[in-house]
C-alpha cells in the first residue's frame, strides 16, 4: 500500500459513520446564514468605533483621533516628528487629500520601493477584526500599502461595519476592484525560527488618522 493509500483509508476510517446526507449538510448551512447573530461574536465595546480602536491596538495599529480631515496635515507632520522622520511622505491622488494645506511637508504622488511614509484612504474599517478595507483604482495605487515602512491611513469614524460579512453585502451587486486589501494589524512573521518580525511583508507600522462622526 502506498502512502497515498495510507492517508486516505486513514481518513475514511476516522469520518463519522454514516455521513449526513447532503441536503441535511446544505440545511444546516443555510440556518447559519439565516440567523448571522447567533455566531456572530459579540463586541466588548458598545460604540462601534471603540470597538474597531480596542481589537487594532491589540495588533500593534496606532490611532490619532481628529475632528475633520482640515486636521490630517498637522497629524502627519506630528507623527513624522514623533518617529524622527523627514517631512515628506507618498500621498494618494485623491482628491479629497490632495485639496489640504501641505505646506510644510514634501509630498508626492509615486511610490518608491525604499518609500518611509505613505498616507492613503480606507474605504471602511471592520470593527470584529480591526481590519482596514482599502480598494485598487486610479487614485490608489496597489503598492501605497505595501512598501512604505510607516503606512498612516485615514478612516472616517462614519465607515465602520460590525463584522466582515457587512463589507461583502456592501459590495453585493457592485463594481468589483482589481484589488481589494483588507489590513490588519502592521506587517509581521513569525516563520523565522519563531521570532517575531515586524515589517516583514509590508509596513512596519501602522496608524490610522480616525476622523469622528
Amino acid at each position: 500500500m502506498s502512502a497515498r493509500d495510507r492517508i486516505l483509508a486513514a481518513i475514511r476510517a476516522a469520518r463519522p459513520a454514516p455521513l449526513p446526507p447532503a441536503e441535511a449538510i446544505a440545511a444546516e448551512a443555510a440556518a447559519l446564514l439565516d440567523a448571522p447573530e447567533s455566531v456572530r461574536p459579540r463586541p466588548v465595546e458598545a460604540v462601534l468605533a471603540a470597538e474597531f480602536v480596542r481589537k487594532a491596538s491589540a495588533l500593534g495599529t496606532s490611532f490619532d483621533h481628529l475632528p475633520d480631515r482640515a486636521a490630517i496635515p498637522l497629524a502627519v507632520k506630528r507623527y513624522l516628528d514623533t518617529h524622527g522622520l523627514p517631512p515628506a511622505l507618498a500621498l494618494q491622488p485623491a482628491p479629497a487629500l490632495a485639496a489640504l494645506d501641505w505646506t510644510g511637508i514634501d509630498t508626492h504622488d509615486a511610490v518608491a520601493p525604499d518609500q518611509t511614509a505613505a498616507l492613503g484612504l480606507a474605504l471602511w474599517g471592520i470593527a470584529e477584526t480591526g481590519s482596514l478595507v482599502i480598494h485598487s483604482g486610479a487614485d490608489a495605487p496597489i503598492l501605497l500599502s505595501f512598501l512604505p515602512l510607516h503606512h498612516i491611513v485615514v478612516l472616517e469614524e462614519r465607515s465602520l461595519l460590525p463584522h466582515l460579512e457587512d463589507y461583502a453585502a456592501r459590495m453585493a451587486g457592485q463594481p468589483q476592484p482589481r484589488n481589494a486589501i483588507l489590513i490588519t494589524g502592521p506587517s509581521g512573521t513569525t516563520d523565522i525560527e519563531g521570532s517575531y518580525v515586524r515589517g516583514a511583508h509590508g509596513p512596519g507600522f501602522l496608524h490610522v488618522l480616525m476622523i469622528g462622526g
